[in-house]
């Protein structure tokens, strides 16, 4: 069998981040997915939170994998209040020098910084962004106000070619979310009666990330990403699915037929 060689990039800034590495590095051991990790890049240092914390010591002590840190909060923090775009470049150049470039592609996998132009040419990059194609930008508690402030009656996920512009590039793969079914309509019916008192941004203020309907999309999404992520794997490293695919494949009769397949050890 040949194997594919992978590249992981995270910045590890929560538990989902962990799960998802996780779930690959065992369904990657039990052959599932034909495929080496080559490395996890992860963009804190260790002493930069907990869950970075976590991921390196569980990364590099028990799946004995290559980890690379390197901070960006840390890279010329003034450099990128004042010129982001050229801290994007600069940063990313570095990362490069530290990397392995001979993977087969990349995955980010809760990688919380837009790559420069050059970091997408040198790398080919997939992206696991929390919404349908052509759905909201930025990270997954962005998406998830957009969603709720839109009334949005479903949601899903993407895998995506990474290209320099954010969350735009082309979908390989996606699932769908029902956001009206009888579990969420009567979150939807009190987060409206809080929105016409308090508005989207009273509503931030009040409650934020707990509000129920905010919690129950994020647990809904999050079980869902896990197979999501391990299919799109699977059918890369099998050649099912190529990197530059034109058209993106739905997923979501094989997501929804494995929410609680995919365990770790």
């Amino acid at each position: 069998m040949s194997y594919k060689t992978i590249g992981w990039f995270t910045t590890g800034r929560d538990k989902a981040a962990l799960d998802l590495l996780r779930i690959v590095y065992t369904e990657i051991k039990r052959e599932n997915i034909p495929a080496k990790l080559a490395y996890v890049f992860v963009s804190k240092a260790p002493d930069e939170g907990e869950w970075a914390e976590r991921l390196i010591k569980e990364a590099t002590e028990e799946m004995q994998l290559r980890v690379i840190w390197f901070s960006a909060e840390r890279f010329k923090p003034e450099l990128r209040k004042t010129q982001r775009d050229f801290w994007r470049k600069e940063y990313h150049e570095e990362v490069l020098k530290r990397l392995d470039l001979e993977i087969d592609f990349g995955v980010l996998a809760g990688y919380m910084w837009i790559t420069s132009e050059e970091f997408c040419k040198r790398l080919k990059l997939i992206n696991l962004h929390p919404s349908l194609p052509g759905g909201p930008k930025g990270s997954w508690q962005e998406v998830i106000w957009q969603l709720i402030s839109a009334r949005a009656m479903e949601t899903g996920a993407m895998i995506h070619r990474v290209t320099p512009e954010l969350d735009e590039g082309p979908a390989l793969t996606y699932f769908r979310l029902n956001l009206r079914t009888p579990e969420f309509i009567p979150l939807w019916k009190e987060t409206e009666l809080k929105l016409l008192k308090h508005h989207l941004s009273g509503l931030k203020k009040l409650e934020g990330e707990k509000n129920p309907l905010f919690v129950k999309i994020r647990e809904e999404e999050v079980k869902r990403e896990l197979p999501l992520l391990v299919f799109t794997l699977k059918y890369l490293c099998e050649e099912k699915l190529g990197v530059e695919t034109e058209t993106p494949l739905d997923l979501t009769q094989e997501v929804e037929k494995n929410l609680t397949a995919f365990t770790i050890e």
